[in-house]
């Protein structure tokens, strides 16, 4: 493509997003107040969003209330290593935040996806560096249904397209229809309920063999059916497993073991 026809192609977009936005205004995806940009937040709903970076354990992620230094892992982690190599959120799962999330979860708000790829982008670099593949938390086909769409899965192929890091959809399966994990307060409750309930098809397994993997999913509560899905997944083969949300649960840390 020439100078001239390159210009050309951007004024027609730069037009063609005016006219646009004459006829459907941008909103911002938590209060719909106007923005300048499409699938965005407004200054005010993003400075109430807490984002999570350093200072946090190094391998699960959870934020620190002061700088402990370099490769620091939480107590959780040391007393009772997880089965994933690294997990990192975006957001903390909170009163700013939760709208936010549930309209994508349960209320079809799919166009603050690529927002959301964007954000778990930039806050979690970390398990996405070096994955040879992504595989969102599967949904039992019968939820699917009644859903339309695995939020998981959607998160997924926005990352994929911002990494280039290729997605397997159909590599986890969910093999029996558990509860809610909503429904269960504790974590030994989310455990039983999860417990076997993810599988790979014998014939998927030569994808995973060596293969360093990481789950995406939307939001990481006490960890439960992420830790099942990572279990799973080096039962088979796989040589490491990363987790990645677009937010998590932050409750008080203890920083004693």
């Amino acid at each position: 493509m020439d100078l001239t026809a390159s210009r050309l192609t951007r004024f027609a977009r730069t037009a063609g997003r005016a006219a646009l936005d004459l006829v459907l205004p941008p909103l911002c995806l938590k209060c719909r107040a106007s923005v300048a940009e499409p699938q965005s937040t407004c200054a005010k709903c993003w400075s109430e969003l807490r984002f999570l970076s350093a200072p946090q354990c190094v391998q699960c992620g959870i934020p620190f209330p002061h700088d402990l230094g370099q490769g620091v892992k939480c107590a959780a982690c040391i007393a009772r290593p997880p089965s994933f190599a690294i997990a990192r959120s975006a957001l903390a799962y909170d009163d700013a935040s939760r709208d936010l999330i549930l309209g994508f979860k349960h209320g079809d708000r799919l166009e603050a996806v690529p927002l959301f790829a964007r954000w778990m982008t930039s806050t979690g670099r970390e398990a996405l560096d070096g994955a040879d593949m992504l595989v969102p938390v599967p949904l039992h086909w019968r939820r699917l249904v009644a859903r339309r769409y695995n939020q998981a899965a959607e998160l997924a192929h926005a990352l994929a397209r911002i990494t280039g890091t290729p997605v397997e959809a159909n590599l986890l399966t969910r093999t029996k229809r558990t509860r809610s994990q909503g429904e269960m307060i504790s974590a030994r409750e989310r455990m039983k309920n999860v417990a076997g309930a993810f599988a790979v098809a014998p014939s998927h397994r030569s994808k995973l063999k060596g293969r360093c993997v990481t789950i995406v999913d939307d939001v990481l509560t006490t960890g439960a059916t992420l830790s099942a899905c990572a279990k799973t997944l080096l039962r088979n083969g796989a040589a490491s497993v990363s987790l990645i949300t677009l937010a998590r649960v932050v409750r008080p840390l203890s920083l004693d073991l």
